[in-house]
Order: structure tokens, then sequence, then C-alpha cells
């Protein structure tokens, strides 16, 4: 296939992002392509624990500078991932108490270069009930306004991302039931 693709898929919590990831997964891996799924908060957090951090939360307390240095010492290990197609599990943003932080600001683009960007979503009224539904996660109280903002946000920061590195971004919705079709949605949108 040549080159490896970087593809990063974005979902706010909820819209199945990562069932969607894995299915698409094994349907690349049927087409006999080597598949790596690179969870950019994970390759973050082995970073830190380098330097002393003991968990995720303590990570995100951290200064935006120390934050930055981390973020681009994990997109440089991902960047070094040689797979027929690298995904880059993420989120479009983080919510801060100064207001939403990239969750690929340009720094972090320019080392991975990706060439294809995704965003995850489904209607704000499936994304609260399977909220609801997941009793693995403690989550933040929602209604379907606080979803629609995350939504317009996700898709107005992927939108950047698009337009500052020159690589397409497709939004793929994943509809009750649709687990196989938002798969191949994501698989057209590589090209593959």
């Amino acid at each position: 296939m040549g080159e490896s693709k970087k593809v990063v898929i974005v979902g706010i919590a909820g819209v199945g992002k990562t069932t969607v990831v894995n299915k698409a997964v094994e349907i690349l891996k049927s087409k006999n392509k080597s598949v790596t799924v690179a969870s950019f908060g994970t390759f973050m957090f082995e970073e830190a624990q380098k330097i002393g951090i003991k968990d995720r939360d303590e990570l995100r307390k951290l200064p935006i500078e120390q934050q930055q240095k981390i973020q681009k010492m994990a997109a440089e290990r991902i960047a070094q991932l040689t797979d027929d197609v690298v995904i880059i599990d993420t989120h479009a943003f983080i919510p801060t108490p100064t207001g939403f932080y990239p969750g690929m600001p340009d720094h972090v683009l320019k080392i991975i270069k990706p060439s294809n960007f995704i965003s995850i979503s489904a209607s704000p009224e499936s994304i609260l009930k399977r909220r609801a539904e997941d009793g693995t996660r403690q989550r933040d109280p929602a209604d379907t306004s606080k979803i629609k903002k995350e939504l317009a946000i996700q898709d107005a920061m992927l939108s950047t991302c698009s337009v500052l590195t020159g690589s397409p971004m497709k939004p793929v919705l994943n509809n009750e039931g649709k687990i196989d079709e938002a798969a191949i949605d994501v698989i057209d949108a590589i090209g593959l």
C-alpha cells in the first residue's frame, strides 16, 4: 500500500466511537491490512508516567505548557508507527476551566501528519441514552442542548484540523443498530 495512513478519529462520549473503530479494524484486517489503534490519551499518559504522573486526572491538571510537551512526545511516538493504517483514537477537544482545549493542536498535527480526519457522531437523543446506559463510566450530567454544543465544537475543531493540514474530514453517523454501516463509512473515508 505504500506509506502508512494516519487517520484521526474523534467522537464525544456516547457516540460509539470505540465500537465503530473496533468494527472497522476487524474489516480492515479481513482485507489483509495491518492496523494499529493508537489511543492518543494512552500514549500521553505513558509519557506522563515517566515524569511521575500517577493517573490521568493528574495529567489533565498540569499546566498547559507541560501538557504540550507531553503531547509532543506522544505524537512523536505515534508518528513512528508504520502499519498500513494507524488509527489515532482521540478527542477533538478537552473541556477545561479556561475553555475547550484542542485535542489535536497545530504542533501535534505537524508531527503526526494525518492523512484523514473522521468524526463519529449520533443523534443527541441516542448519545444521551447511551451515556445513561453506560454503567462503566462516571459522566457529568448532560441534556440534548449540551450534547448539540459538544457536537458543534467537535465539528469546528476537526474542520480546523482539516484546513490546517489539507487532509479530508468526513463525518460518520453511527445510527442505532447500524454499526457495520458506520464502520464501512470509516473505511470508505480512508480510501480502502
